[in-house]
Order: structure tokens, then C-alpha cells, then sequence
């Protein structure tokens, strides 16, 4: 009994170390692995950790990566050689801030305008325009050597608009139409002249041109030529009647054509004074008696030898007054008629002949 006592006890113990055997041969890969050994001489990067479980320490290091970035080259501090803007101001080795001085220097200059020997000058910024300096310069700075940077403008047509029509206003020339005129008793034909009207859209485009190519001019104003209604040569005949000593003047303008003897009005029907013109031309007119005292108890008379009137009648706008052919011969020269004015018969035929409707007639003492 005691013999087989000791041997139980010997075999559980037996059995007790096997099992912390096996759970100490479990472990040692772990902690191996744990503490980054790979093998005799070798050393590898991980994590370690350390942690206790029961009577085993476990150790846990965390490595990390940085990653740094490589900086970009610092701007020059003046532009590249040889860099223009606009083609026309060089900017090359200057700084920002005199070349962004220089462009506005540039685009500041006066437009020039001419018309008929005077000279306009215009600021940009009259029309309303602006050039876009900053991004130019911003552009030049990291431009090539020798480049050419457009400086891109705003010019806004409604601005220029407004400015030619304020030029209009200054350029523009109205016509002045010749006029006839009494000087005593004679016809004076004053003299015409053309007028001129700007061009205002060539104006206008030349102007918002000049702003996007950079030029200053100068602008030739363009002007349309405004030729009078009535010139000295257009007024053409006039009559001119004396009433004081019955005589009938043809003028072509100022220069006389022709003179005729004439009966005028009665001292009770004188013929009116003033200035009238031919409004009705007839040729073998009908004689209406007028609306007038002296004439209530007559019939009309048509054309033929008796009638009063002659061939001809060239009424003028004076009511119920017109130049006529009369029969009665004897009657010329003299006051005798009831306000009309009468010619013989072949010469009022060929004053017919040579006036039109529209005649200007002079009527005077």
C-alpha cells in the first residue's frame, strides 16, 4: 500500500510537469516573436509590446515614418530679363512694384483726336477704360526670359459712346440754307453753308481700337458733309413789283433778267404789300367775279378774247390777287386795276413760261 501510494504521487507529478511543460514550449514562440528576434544574430523594425501574463513579460515597441516634403523655389525678387508687357514697356529686371508702376505709367497716356485742325487729348479712364496691370505683372514674373505678356483692357462701349456724342456735340456744324431778302427795293440772296455731323460709330470704333491695341493716335474725326436745302444758284426767279411806278422785274436770284411796265391796283383796291409767292398757274383761265362790292351783279366769263383776265393767270397768295394778261393795252402803266396786276398779253404768256409755282413775290412801294 504504501508502495503504490508513492507511485500515484509520483505519477501526478509526473502528469503536473508535463502540462507546464507543454504550456512553457506553447509560450516561446510568441515571445519570440514578441520581442522581434528572428533568428541568432538577426534583428528586425516592428512593434513591441509588453504585457504580464502570469509569470511571462511581453514588451510592445511602435516605430513611425515621416515623410517630408520638398519646398517649392522662392519667386525671383525681380522679373526675368528681357519680359515686356504689351510689347511695348520692358518690365524685365524690375521688381513687381516698379514694373506694376511703369504698365500703369504706360496705360494712363492720352488718346488724341483731330478734327478740322484742333487736337483732343483723352484719358483712358475717361472712356471708362482700366487694364488689368496686376495680372500682367503676375504673369511676367514667372515668364521666360525675352517673353511678351498681353495686358488685357476693359473698354466698355457704352462709356465711349457717351464721350462721341459729347465730341458730336463740340465737332458738329448745322447747315445754313441761303436766304432771300429785300435790301430796298432790290432781292439779296445770302450766302449758304454745309454743315458737318461726326461720325460717331467710326469714332466710336477707332476710339475702343486704340484702348485694346495700345496706340494713342492720333484719331482722324470722320464728319458727313450736311449740303444746304436752298443755295444761290437753287433760288431761282423772283419777281419784284414796284407798285409806285408799275413795273414788274424778273431776277434770277440778285441778277435782274427782265423788266415789264404793269397796272397795278386802284387807290381804293391797291394791291397788297408784302411778300407772297405763285401758289396756281391756269392757261386760258375762266373770270369768277370776286367777293366784292364792285364785282356782285357779274357773271363769270370763259376763256376768249373778252375776257379780263387775257390767257394767263399766276395766282399769288394774297387771296383773289394773281399777274394776268389784261385786253385792254391802254391800262399799262398806270393804277387801274381792282388790286391785280396786269401785263400785256405776249409778255405775260412768256413770264408763264419761265416761273414756277413757288416763285417768291415781292410786293413793294
Amino acid at each position: 500500500m504504501r508502495r503504490g501510494g508513492l507511485a500515484a504521487v509520483s505519477l501526478a507529478a509526473c502528469g503536473v510537469a508535463g502540462v507546464l511543460s507543454a504550456l512553457l514550449l506553447a509560450a516561446s514562440p510568441a515571445a519570440i516573436a514578441d520581442t522581434g528576434t528572428t533568428g541568432p544574430g538577426t534583428t528586425g523594425t516592428g512593434t513591441t509590446s509588453t504585457g504580464t501574463t502570469g509569470t511571462t513579460t511581453t514588451t510592445t515597441t511602435t516605430t513611425t515614418t515621416t515623410t517630408t516634403k520638398t519646398p517649392p523655389p522662392p519667386r525671383p525678387s525681380t522679373i526675368p530679363a528681357g519680359v515686356t508687357i504689351a510689347g511695348k514697356v520692358l518690365v524685365g529686371g524690375l521688381s513687381p512694384a516698379r514694373a506694376t508702376a511703369a504698365v500703369k505709367v504706360f496705360f494712363a497716356r492720352p488718346l488724341t483726336v483731330r478734327a478740322n485742325g484742333s487736337s483732343v487729348r483723352i484719358a483712358p479712364k475717361t472712356l471708362g477704360a482700366a487694364a488689368f496691370v496686376g495680372d500682367a505683372v503676375k504673369r511676367a514674373r514667372t515668364a521666360r526670359p525675352g517673353a511678351n505678356v498681353p495686358l488685357q483692357v476693359a473698354a466698355p462701349l457704352p462709356s465711349i459712346e457717351r464721350y462721341v456724342k459729347r465730341l458730336g456735340t463740340r465737332f458738329d456744324r448745322a447747315r445754313i440754307d441761303s436766304r432771300l431778302l429785300l435790301r430796298g427795293a432790290n432781292p439779296f440772296v445770302t450766302e449758304e453753308r454745309a454743315g458737318r455731323q461726326l461720325q460717331q460709330q467710326a469714332a466710336t470704333r477707332a476710339l475702343f481700337a486704340a484702348l485694346k491695341a495700345h496706340t494713342r493716335g492720333p484719331i482722324p474725326l470722320r464728319f458727313a458733309v450736311l449740303a444746304p436745302a436752298e443755295t444761290r444758284q437753287s433760288i431761282g426767279d423772283v419777281i419784284v413789283i414796284r407798285r409806285g411806278v408799275n413795273k414788274l422785274f424778273l431776277y434770277d436770284g440778285s441778277k435782274l433778267r427782265r423788266t415789264f411796265g404793269v397796272a397795278t391796283g386802284l387807290p381804293q383796291y391797291p394791291t397788297p404789300l408784302g411778300s407772297f409767292q405763285i401758289v396756281v398757274k391756269w392757261r386760258n383761265p375762266w373770270w369768277y367775279p370776286p367777293a366784292s362790292d364792285w364785282a356782285k351783279d357779274a357773271e363769270p366769263i370763259p376763256p376768249g378774247p373778252g375776257n379780263p383776265l387775257g390767257t394767263r393767270w399766276m395766282g399769288i397768295s394774297s387771296p383773289a390777287v394773281g399777274i394776268h394778261g389784261t385786253p385792254d393795252a391802254a391800262s399799262i402803266g398806270y393804277s387801274a386795276s381792282h388790286g391785280c396786276i396786269r401785263m400785256l398779253i405776249p409778255e405775260v404768256e412768256w413770264l408763264f413760261e419761265q416761273v414756277e409755282i413757288g416763285t417768291p413775290v415781292f410786293i413793294v412801294r
